[in-house]
């Protein structure tokens, strides 16, 4: 979703995620799905069964790429598990890659996790180049190739999509609210993080009843610091997320939109954050690509025509993205290869995005969803807008530890946003909370 974004979003990621999630499962159940989900033999009429398990919103079922995948390979049937929050799934696989038990054929990998697994865990996922990877690498782009492969050359995934980033708004509530709906003119009105908190304000205060600006300032922060380079960790491995001001101007930010009550104070992934779409109780949301997906199912067929999409503040950004990888415990592992390869190229890259959002990182798909369009966000350009935000997001520097000091910080700033937490004491349990996660 991977956010993922999911991710990452992203970081996402990685983002996710998918369009998605439907239901949210505890991290208990996500532990007996996944332990029920490694345990299929072959049939005794010779089929397979190729078990997925993933976070978020990829997307796949609901693009119609299993049912697709399934046709093309009669011998083959595919069943995935969904874990709503991919710090719960993240949580969940590491029992499992520990105990070496009750993993499936495929484990999504958020792209905030990536390092973790090729400088930490390589011993718990196969290499796929064992199965032909090698020839692939020039169908990805080079930073989504090389972020899954070890000093040695070891490939550990194969990258799903990036997380390139937007805005997106409701039409009606800004209307309501006496402010532009043009997809233009929104992009020059908060072509700054400054000017959209200032047109946050000025939506406050005629806003619709129950309505905030945005979901949550979590969700501010971390789709600010997606447009960074550095963020957490330098390329020497080096933790800077303390000293990097590019950190702390996405905090002050996001403070600063707590204390003026901007914030529909949203956990996002919540079943509170999910019914909201539907709701209408915010009218703007940084959205990576595969939001759009998740967007849709939550909102429904009512959001139809409702929703747009406008360029970010601030420029360009990266929000998730993922990887699927194939762990070492895995019981059909050809099959799983060859699943991920096939869902990974280029032909159903593009199919996904056309489908659900989610921005491919392939490089042949990306030139074929140049012109895409989007009826249910009011027709929005969403090949255009996403491709050019993923030509001008940089490419992140990834620390082991990325997601663990990214969800520290977001922790945190739900402290700031929900309970009135003063900032800099909010800042310091974020430090706490990143010793412990890194060690």
């Amino acid at each position: 979703m991977s956010i993922a974004r999911a991710a990452s979003r992203a970081t996402r990621t990685a983002v996710t995620r998918t369009a998605v999630r439907l239901g949210a499962v505890t991290l208990a159940g996500a532990l007996l799905a996944a332990c029920g989900s490694g345990s299929s033999d072959e049939a005794s009429d010779g089929t397979v069964t190729v078990t997925v398990d993933l976070f978020g919103s990829f997307g796949y079922k609901e693009a119609g790429l299993y049912a697709e995948y399934e046709k093309l390979h009669p011998g083959i049937k595919i069943k995935q598990t969904d874990t709503e929050d991919e710090q719960d799934y993240w949580k969940s696989l590491q029992t499992r890659l520990a105990g070496g038990g009750g993993l499936a054929d495929v484990q999504g990998i958020e792209v905030g996790r990536i390092a973790s697994v090729t400088q930490q865990q390589a011993d718990k996922f196969e290499d796929l180049t064992k199965y032909g990877a090698d020839k692939l690498k020039d169908q990805f782009a080079e930073a989504k190739w090389s972020a899954a492969t070890t000093k040695d050359g070891r490939v550990l995934g194969l990258g799903t999509d990036v997380g390139p980033e937007a805005m997106c708004y409701r039409t009606d509530l800004l209307e309501k609210a006496g402010l532009p709906t043009d997809r233009t003119e929104l992009a020059k009105r908060w072509s700054t993080w400054d000017g959209y908190v200032e047109l946050g304000k000025q939506y406050k205060a005629k806003a619709p009843a129950k309505s905030a600006w945005l979901d949550s300032v979590g969700s501010l922060y971390t789709i600010m610091i997606g447009q960074e380079e550095e963020r957490y960790y330098n390329a020497s491995g080096e933790l800077i997320y303390e000293s990097n001001p590019a950190v702390k101007a996405a905090w002050d930010t996001a403070a600063e939109a707590a204390a003026a009550g901007l914030s529909a104070k949203l956990d996002q992934w919540s079943p509170q954050w999910n019914q909201a779409f539907a709701a209408g109780s915010f009218a703007t949301i940084p959205c990576p690509a595969w939001m759009l997906g998740y967007i849709k199912g939550q909102a429904g067929e009512a959001g139809k025509g409702k929703w747009d999409i406008a360029k970010l503040p601030g420029g360009a950004g990266n929000w998730g993205g993922s990887y699927l990888s194939v762990p070492r415990a895995a019981k059909h592992k050809k099959e799983a290869y060859q699943l991920i390869q096939w869902l990974t190229a280029p032909e159903q890259q593009a199919k996904l995005f056309r489908a659900q959002g989610n921005f491919p990182s392939s490089t042949g798909a990306i030139a074929t969803i140049a012109d895409a369009t989007d009826p249910y966000f009011s027709g929005a350009p969403i090949g255009r807008i996403f491709g050019d935000a993923a030509k001008a997001a940089p490419v992140q520097v990834l620390g082991v530890h990325d997601k663990n000091v990214a969800d520290q910080i977001t922790n945190a700033l739900s402290e700031v946003e929900r309970k009135g937490t003063p900032p800099d004491e909010a800042w310091s349990t974020a430090k706490k909370g990143v010793a412990n996660a890194t060690g």
